[in-house]
């Protein structure tokens, strides 16, 4: 199986690129946020690779960081998202969105994605539920040096409670997510009382 591929950028389509290997051209389907980070064409391009075997054909999917294709895997085996489905949603969100969204319960996110509605957004979020705390996020909605969310539990409960008083969504799990990075081991009233001053709102 292919696990990376280094070559000169020949071509860019809608969803994939053509990568020249050595005078091979291979077709790499990729998220629109990896052909977005990508060089001019004729320059090199190395890319993490999945191999997908299928009856009748074999696809190349092309990632431009562990985390990206980390996250793909997780997005694959979500009942309803295929590799097309899976890559959509990576050229809607980073690894870090879809992350905060399935953490916070945030399914409406995910609608944002081409071929994922209300229910698979839902599903997404349930089956992925506690099982991104593995992810090697290194985005810029991160800051840097920073761990990969842990404590869900606190973090899903804090969010909801700020949701609960008239925030939105997006700017209380950011915030919730700092500080559960800062101080992992607080309680669920010591995140709320420490994101609402962050917030500018004061303590309880």
């Amino acid at each position: 199986m292919i696990a990376k591929l280094t070559g000169l950028l020949d071509s860019v389509f809608d969803g994939y690129i053509i990568l020249d290997v050595n005078g091979v051209g291979y077709r790499v389907f990729c998220s629109a946020k990896t052909i977005g980070k990508l060089p001019s064409k004729g320059e090199t391009v190395s890319l993490l690779i999945e191999t997908l075997v299928h009856e009748d054909y074999i696809h190349l999917i092309g990632f431009f960081d562990a985390t990206e294709q980390q996250t793909f895997g997780f997005l694959s085996t979500v009942q309803g998202v295929g590799s097309r489905v899976a890559l959509a949603i990576l050229s809607a969100l980073t690894p870090t969105e879809i992350q905060m969204a399935v953490t916070t319960g945030d399914s409406k996110a995910f609608t944002r994605a081409s071929g994922v509605g209300p229910k698979l957004g839902t599903r997404i979020v349930t089956e992925l539920k506690g099982k991104l705390g593995s992810l090697g996020c290194n985005e810029d909605m991160i800051p840097s040096g920073s761990v990969p969310l842990t404590n869900s539990t606190v973090m899903g409960e804090a969010v909801s409670a700020l949701v609960n008083l008239g925030y939105a969504r997006t700017e209380a799990g950011m915030t919730v997510a700092n500080i559960v990075r800062a101080y992992p081991d607080l309680a669920v009233g010591e995140v709320i009382r420490l994101s609402l001053k962050e917030m500018g709102k004061g303590a309880f």
